[in-house]
Formats: structure tokens, sequence, C-alpha cells
């Protein structure tokens, strides 16, 4: 079993706000491949659904961001589910604007939602970083991730959360190599 977290904040004024593109990939994943309803549980909102042959769990912790471990604690360990099957879907300001990058465990580089997590868990977990882009100066940091996406990202973002709906079997099933290539492809061919 795997548990797959969007990172983000609660609430409608925080729905289209960079910080929460972690929720919308999580949310298109969901829909792509037909999960079960959204239902409260561990803190958070959680459906549940198979991608291949795996079954997944989709976890949305409404702690609010900065509490995002508590909630992914709560579900990883009634679950008993290891750092190495959790997969967290962020923003990442120090990528450009529609770029994505996998890892596994190193530092929180500054984002609150990671390091409730690494709080919680440890931080040996899988981390799909979802490029929001750098507003230019540390100071404009807060407010830039705290806005919405603007209607030039709304052009590279809808395909962005699509295409990692789509290629996001390929990581469970071979590998994140596989579903880095495979979201290249997807994006470059259109989905």
């Amino acid at each position: 079993m795997r548990l797959l977290v969007g990172l983000g904040n609660p609430g409608a004024s925080y729905q289209a706000n960079r910080h929460n593109i972690g929720f919308m990939a999580v949310e298109a994943i969901a829909r792509r491949h037909e999960f079960g309803p959204w239902r409260t549980k561990f803190k958070g909102e959680l459906a549940e659904g198979k991608l291949g042959r795996e079954k997944v769990l989709a976890l949305k912790p409404q702690t609010f961001m900065n509490l995002s471990g508590v909630s992914v604690g709560e579900a990883a360990h009634f679950h008993k589910i290891e750092p190495a099957s959790i997969i967290v879907l962020h923003d990442e300001i120090d990528l450009a604007a529609g770029k994505v990058k996998v890892k596994q465990g190193g530092g929180a580089a500054g984002h609150n939602g990671l390091r409730s997590i690494d709080q919680a868990i440890g931080p040996d977990y899988w981390r799909i970083r979802l490029g929001v882009g750098h507003p230019g100066a540390k100071e404009l940091v807060y407010g830039h991730v705290l806005s919405d996406f603007s209607a030039a990202d709304r052009v590279w973002l809808a395909p962005l959360l699509e295409g990692v709906a789509e290629a996001l079997p390929d990581f469970i099933a071979t590998s994140p190599q596989a579903f880095t290539t495979k979201l290249a492809l997807v994006l470059k061919n259109g989905s």
C-alpha cells in the first residue's frame, strides 16, 4: 500500500494558491484514476483507489501546511506505511514554474509542510517537487506562495496536473525515473 500526500491549506480562500498545488495534483490523480469519495479521516481528507495493481490512499491534510505531519503521521502509523512508500506532492519555489523533480529524503529547504512531516515520520519519504517559481527576493516568498495562480500560470498548470496524474502509475509500478520520463513525454506531446 502507498500513501500519496498532497500539501496545501484547507478552505476556499486558499484553494487556488501556489502553496496548494499539492492538493490540486492529488485531486487530479484521484479524479483520473476514479478513486473513491473523499472522506474525513486522520485530520485530513482521504480517498482510496488503485494505481495499477497497488492500493493507494490519497491524503490532503486539513491541519494547515505547518502541521501537515500530524495528519501524515496518523495515517502512516495507522496503516503501517513506511516512509519509502509515501509520496508527498508539494510546491517548490526553487524550481521554475511547471518544472518537476523527484527525490527521496533530504532536508525541508524552508518548507514548513515538509519540516512537519519530517518531525512526524522522518525524512526518508519521496517528494514530487512541483515548481511554482521564485518571486525574486526572500521577503516576497510568503506572499508569492499564498497568492493565487495567475491567468498566465493556468497555461502550464492544467497540463502539468493532468500529466502528473497520467504518469504517476509509472512511479508506483516501475520507478521514479519512469514517472519523470513519462511526464516529460506527456507534456511534450499533450495529454
